[in-house]
């Protein structure tokens, strides 16, 4: 395996070790670099150390380097919307339903099954189910994510993501009325305490995570807000927006059908009623490119069954 090694500056004298490694790019993620910590995989002067010990001025540092996980899912002819692609990145327009990546209960018709047949490569480092995956969306939401085509693409869009400077905003349609015009949402997310697919504000590890929002129309009984992400956990707008009592429309996971009770008009409530997938659309997506350096962004519009609940909603108005 390769080695990488790294000596410590006087200027970078007592920093921690795992934050010494992650500012020297030779690891695509934090995780990534505490791990090789953890096994054993970054040494200090040939002698194991903790992430948490702090590098002195000429300390060497050798980092022995994992090679990518092989690709083994299998390519599938299916539909993407493409809405930019060159040698280092794919940014599509997922469309609802879609999986992002093989999982228990889908091992096919995933966006990695589908990639892996529209490129002709793919970044390894995702691991052997997520190859060229560095973001998320869930199923159910619609909207732009960009996938690495190579290895130094992915390490460069984990760093944004991980550095949170990739700017993302969605589009959610709420139960109820918001009290402001716009606020922000500052509570940990982690795993729920005992449904284990789920994520919750009340949890016995929960990470930071912060969500700004911002009214863009009021209804009867609804309302269409922006959402900005200023760090991104799983499921963090569906959480965050539920656990300030506006959960988005037809989110079953964190929401309730009893919401749907205030709702008279019939037109309204069957549309909503025959809703596959909670009303979440990943709308605007900002990055550096991998190569180039210069900022790309992709706005894309709503889809139309997010669109048909708003037409209703604007005719009663």
């Amino acid at each position: 395996m390769e080695k990488i090694s790294l000596e410590v500056s006087e200027s970078d004298s007592g920093v921690r070790l795992d934050v010494f490694i992650s500012s020297k790019g030779v690891l695509f993620s934090r995780s990534q670099v505490q791990k090789a910590i953890k096994d054993k995989r970054a040494l200090v002067n040939l002698k194991i150390e903790k992430a948490s010990y702090h590098v002195n001025h000429g300390d060497l540092i050798e980092i022995e380097m994992v090679e990518p996980v092989s690709i083994d899912v299998v390519p599938e002819d299916i539909k993407l919307d493409v809405l930019f692609e060159d040698d280092s990145v794919i940014v599509i327009n997922k469309a609802a339903g879609m999986v992002v990546h093989p999982a228990a209960g889908n091992y096919t018709g995933t966006l990695v099954n589908a990639l892996l047949y529209h490129c002709e490569n793919l970044s390894g480092i995702g691991g052997a189910v997520r190859p060229g995956i560095v973001h998320r969306l869930d199923k159910g939401t619609t909207g732009v994510m960009v996938s690495a085509k190579n290895d130094k693409a992915h390490i460069s869009l984990s760093r944004q993501f991980e550095e949170h400077s990739v700017k993302r905003e969605y589009r959610a349609l709420v139960y109820g009325l918001m009290p402001e015009d716009s606020g922000t949402i500052d509570m940990l997310i982690g795993r729920h305490n005992t449904d284990r697919k789920k994520m919750s504000t009340i949890t016995r590890r929960g990470r930071n995570a912060v969500t700004h929002w911002e009214v863009l129309e009021r209804f009867d009984k609804l309302s269409l807000i922006k959402a900005k992400l200023e760090t991104g956990r799983t499921h963090q707008v569906r959480v965050h927006l539920s656990a300030i009592a506006h959960p988005i429309v037809n989110d079953l996971d964190y929401g309730t059908t009893k919401r749907l009770k205030p709702i008279t008009e019939k037109k309204l409530l069957d549309l909503i009623k025959g809703l596959k997938r909670p009303l979440l659309h990943a709308g605007f997506l900002e990055f550096v490119h991998p190569e180039t350096n210069e900022a790309m962004q992709f706005e894309v519009p709503l889809a139309d069954d997010f669109l048909n609940v708003l037409n209703v909603l604007r005719e009663d108005k």
